[in-house]
């Protein structure tokens, strides 16, 4: 007897539908067989803070990224794929919002890789890495340093013990001070984790290069930024010898709380060298009062500074140009942070080569080299242990950045 159409129809497509799996499970096409990956296309998605309780934004970490993807599709792509960018999910430095990010990303919208990620809370790192998400970002958190899926783009800046620490800014200071030797330095950060490692990284650091810490200490609200810094002040300008003031005083803290903390310092006649890591930024110069609050401050960069000529910065301003459609726009350190994060995800992902998977793209990564980038030589898996180790001090001066210090190579040193 003959078994009615219906029967066959559901049972050919059934077949069909196995041997579909059968294929991909067997090593069919990428495009069936890896998230995110198609013949043609590659989806990458972001992580940033874009809104914050303190106004600080990351914002222009997105178009960094769009930037550098953009001119790697009107190059043909990544071995003949496309970047499929589908921009930054915003987490406003909120753990849940973090990890609720990373979980959209990977299981409603299926990328392949999240590049950039920057923020100062990384609560979906575990969730990506058990996941086997390829992730590049700014490794100012623990959890780019080691976790087998997770990468700085410019290594691993807080590494744990058996790593080593980036020197640019101990050695740096060094130089604007004329020498280490006999000078202190207080610290000071966010009650937060990120804050907390910071001082226990830095601390080190200074110390190793010569330097005494008298003051280094997490203890400014993370959540709340300060009215009155006066607490905070009178403690630190009496931690020097003799119960002075300090040589230097570092913030391991954002713009909002550098702004606060630095305009306190100086209506209490402090004269000494103020620095931080975050307030290179030509957009803070539109205000008087914020162009006044930071003019003298030295800023860390871990990345040539905008004010350099070398073929890799006008590349990078060129690109920044053409995403901005055409316009000339503020360059800040968040601009470069997305373009790197996504310069470091696209050099692995184009060694990986046609037959793009998790597992290729790892081995890629494993004995991974390049030199001459914006953020000096890279090298993985180094990079999960230790910085890539370059950097500069640009100092704001009647109302523009000038290098302090040029882009240099340190020598780092042993975290313990």
């Amino acid at each position: 007897m003959f078994r009615p159409l219906r029967v066959v129809v559901a049972t050919a497509s059934a077949l069909l539908l196995a041997t579909a799996c059968n294929s991909a499970s067997s090593g069919g096409t990428a495009a069936s067989s890896v998230r995110g990956v198609t013949a043609d296309t590659i989806k990458v998605g972001g992580i940033v803070s874009m809104t914050t309780a303190s106004g600080y934004s990351k914002k222009d970490t997105d178009l960094g990224a769009r930037a550098r993807y953009d001119r790697a599709n009107a190059e043909g792509g990544v071995n003949g794929r496309r970047i499929e960018y589908l921009g930054a999910e915003d987490d406003g430095q909120d753990p849940a919002k973090n990890l609720a990010a990373a979980r959209k990303l990977v299981q409603r919208d299926q990328v392949f890789a999240v590049s950039p990620m920057s923020s100062v809370t990384f609560a979906g790192a575990d969730f990506l890495d058990a996941q086997k998400v390829p992730t590049v970002g700014w490794g100012t958190l623990p959890s780019f340093c080691g976790p087998a899926h997770l990468y700085g783009f410019n290594g691993c800046l807080v590494p744990m013990p058996g790593g080593t620490l980036n020197q640019t800014w101990p050695e740096s200071l060094a130089v604007v001070l004329g020498g280490a030797r006999g000078k202190s330095v207080a610290l000071i950060a966010g009650d937060n984790d990120a804050g907390k490692f910071g001082i226990r990284t830095f601390t080190q650091g200074f110390k190793a290069a010569g330097f005494r810490v008298p003051y280094a200490k997490a203890v400014v609200p993370a959540t709340s930024m300060p009215s009155d810094w006066s607490a905070y002040t009178k403690e630190i300008l009496r931690s020097g010898p003799g119960g002075g003031a300090p040589d230097a005083v570092v913030s391991v803290m954002q713009t909002p709380y550098n702004i606060g903390l630095f305009t306190a310092l100086k209506r209490s006649g402090y004269r000494g060298v103020l620095s931080d890591p975050t307030d290179y930024d030509p957009g803070l110069l539109a205000k008087d009062a914020t162009r006044q609050a930071l003019d003298g401050v030295h800023v860390l960069l871990q990345f040539q500074p905008f004010e350099s000529d070398s073929p890799a910065m006008r590349q990078f301003k060129d690109d920044i140009r053409k995403a901005a459609g055409g316009k000339d726009v503020p360059l800040s350190m968040h601009t470069l942070t997305g373009y790197m994060s996504a310069d470091l995800f696209l050099a692995i992902a184009a060694r990986a080569g046609k037959d793009l998977t998790v597992d290729s793209f790892q081995k890629a990564a494993d004995g991974f080299s390049d030199t001459g980038t914006l953020v000096g030589d890279r090298a993985e898996p180094r990079g999960k242990k230790e910085s890539f180790g370059c950097g500069a001090l640009v100092r704001l001066k009647d109302g523009r950045y000038e290098v302090a210090v040029p882009f240099t190579c340190y020598p780092p040193i042993p975290f313990a």
